[in-house]
């Protein structure tokens, strides 16, 4: 999977047992909210903290175990959904990011 569109600014990729997410989403620079429920993901790239737009990103109900460091440097974070995801731990950088005000749903 590639992403060639720069005017993308939702992308819903729930319920298709996707494995991982290319680093090539780091494309779509407008994206505003990424929809990944229900799939196979364990992590996703270190290249989503290039999308600076990025409010919303839900990996709800995949079998994450952890999430890139690039995620606590998002300026427009808002939400992230973390709901059934049984052997997520948070890191220590989560409390970060939810100080500067993103709502972290677990």
């Amino acid at each position: 999977m590639h992403f060639r569109h720069d005017g993308v600014v939702e992308l819903r990729a729930c319920d298709n047992r996707l494995t991982l997410l290319p680093d090539s989403v780091e494309r779509l620079s407008r994206l505003r909210a990424l929809h990944l429920r229900n799939n196979a993901l364990k992590t996703l790239p270190d290249s989503i903290g290039s999308l600076h737009e990025l409010r919303v990103i839900d990996p709800r109900a995949n079998p994450v175990t952890t999430l890139p460091k690039a995620l606590a440097a998002m300026p427009r974070l808002e939400k992230l959904h973390l709901r059934w995801t049984a052997n997520f731990s948070l890191p220590e950088w989560m409390g970060d990011l939810e100080a500067r005000g993103c709502l972290v749903y677990r």
